[in-house]
């Protein structure tokens, strides 16, 4: 994941994401290099549009994952009343199955 970031960062600099770059800026942060992984990333962003994926990204419905998630309490408070109501009336009725077994 290191190297995605870096090559994120490399692009939003406005420089080439190759094997090079990715492995300076990567040794420069600390990070232990792995050639392969590199070569891989460099090799599949080739035919990726960065700006198109962080475009699309941008425009995804995330937005609305906290607003369930506000709507979610609400609806577990609703649900508890509703459940209450229910075990009343069963309790009622076996009461009543009871009281016409002994009355």
């Amino acid at each position: 994941m290191d190297y995605v970031y870096a090559a994120l960062f490399l692009h939003s600099a406005g420089k080439e994401i190759n094997e090079e770059n990715l492995k300076k800026l990567s040794e420069s942060v600390g990070i232990q290099v792995d050639e392969i992984k590199i070569k891989a990333l460099v090799a599949a962003l080739k035919q990726v549009n960065i700006d198109e994926i962080l475009k699309s990204a941008a425009a995804a419905p995330v937005a609305q994952a906290p607003a369930a998630q506000q709507q979610a309490p609400a609806q577990q408070a609703a649900q508890p009343k509703e459940e209450k109501k229910e075990e009343e009336e069963k309790k009622g009725e076996a009461l009543e199955g009871l009281a016409a077994l002994f009355g």
